[in-house]
């Protein structure tokens, strides 16, 4: 009977947590969707991470390619790339999250509903391809962040499993406006925690949730 309850209850506490998530998703997204001048925050943000001590150390990073209202990456991607460190993009393959060498902007081609991702031509190239364990540091998209690093995806998991094969040493930056950021993300056991979140207005350094007000006239 007592075997029951316990599951009877963590049912309930699961379905709570799934509501949460939702909400929060949902409110997270309106306002993202609503938020004025993404260009201008999109380009603070960048500079602020290429600006952090993690990011000037690296030797690989790996960004990701903005679809929809996320924080805005394709503008950066040629001067990273020509700037250093080498840039690492992801793309999927059924329910798997696979990593290339960018080499040039003009290495992607529209895929799946209009993402960019890397030519098929050019995935089986064996000098292009990459695994979770180059990247130093990732710079993660997401719907909603809190200052501990939680972090609500688009809810399939894709970037979980793959950073999971991660290096310990890796560092992981969660790219979001600040609209984006709540008081906080429910989070499971197999969840990852981001190390940073940046946004237009904060620094988040999420080992003590504390946030570092950004000086504009520094960006």
């Amino acid at each position: 009977m007592a075997d029951k309850d316990n599951a009877d209850q963590d049912n309930a506490d699961q379905d709570n947590a799934d509501q949460d998530k939702a909400e929060i998703r949902q409110a997270a997204a309106q306002a993202r969707r609503e938020m004025a001048d993404k260009d201008g925050a999109s380009d603070l943000i960048i500079r602020q991470v290429q600006a952090m001590p993690s990011y000037r150390s690296a030797k690989s990073v790996l960004w990701y390619v903005d679809v929809r209202d996320e924080v805005r990456t394709r503008a950066a991607l040629p001067s990273a790339i020509q700037t250093g460190p080498a840039v690492l993009v992801p793309y999927c393959v059924g329910d798997q999250m696979r990593l290339f060498r960018l080499h040039s902007i003009d290495d992607l081609q529209p895929g799946t509903f209009g993402v960019l991702e890397p030519r098929v031509e050019l995935r089986d190239d064996p000098d292009r391809g990459a695994s979770i364990a180059d990247a130093d540091v990732v710079l993660v998209p997401g719907v909603a962040f809190d200052a501990q690093g939680g972090r609500l995806g688009y809810g399939r998991g894709y970037y979980d499993r793959c950073l999971a094969e991660a290096r310990p040493d890796v560092v992981l930056v969660g790219l979001a406006y600040q609209c984006q950021v709540c008081p906080r993300v429910p989070m499971a056991d197999h969840d990852v925690r981001m190390d940073w979140v940046v946004t237009e207005q904060q620094l988040y350094r999420c080992s003590d949730g504390l946030g570092v007000h950004l000086d504009r006239s520094n960006c």
